[in-house]
């Protein structure tokens, strides 16, 4: 009768399948602070936009919409945080400026994703959104 050399061998699937969860939990959670970070960032340039959108229709003249569009559009963006890289692009559409028409404001954001990088994705990633406002019908006219 021969007995087996290495009898001492229990256990050691249960430690080879912890070092084999923890890899795949790490990289999980490094997935879902991805998609929250993307998530975010998209988020934050959407609310931008209906901020500006909407700062534009109180405005008297075009001239004024327009200036405050990009204003409150690069405010709003400073504030939530989303480092745009290559800066903000704010496209304020005034071709219906009177009461009862309406303002359009596009924001571009070239967000910066250095922060969850260790995933090997991009370093930046463009987010684009668009608000129409409402002008008040009963607004005065200048």
């Amino acid at each position: 009768m021969t007995t087996p050399r290495h009898t001492n061998e229990r256990g050691a699937i249960a430690a080879e399948m912890a070092v084999v969860m923890v890899t795949f939990f790490a990289g999980f959670l490094l997935l879902v602070v991805f998609a929250g970070r993307v998530a975010q960032a998209e988020n934050d340039v959407r609310s931008a936009a209906h901020e500006a959108a909407r700062a534009a229709t109180v405005q008297a003249t075009p001239d004024a919409a327009d200036a405050r569009a990009r204003e409150v559009a690069a405010a709003n963006l400073t504030t939530s945080g989303v480092a745009c890289s290559e800066g903000t692009t704010v496209t304020v559409g005034l071709t219906d400026w009177r009461p009862g028409g309406w303002v359009t404001v596009t924001v571009t954001c070239a967000a910066s994703l250095r922060d969850v990088a260790s995933l090997g994705v991009p370093g930046t990633q463009t987010f684009t959104a668009t608000a129409v406002e409402v002008i008040d019908t009963f607004r005065s006219t200048p």
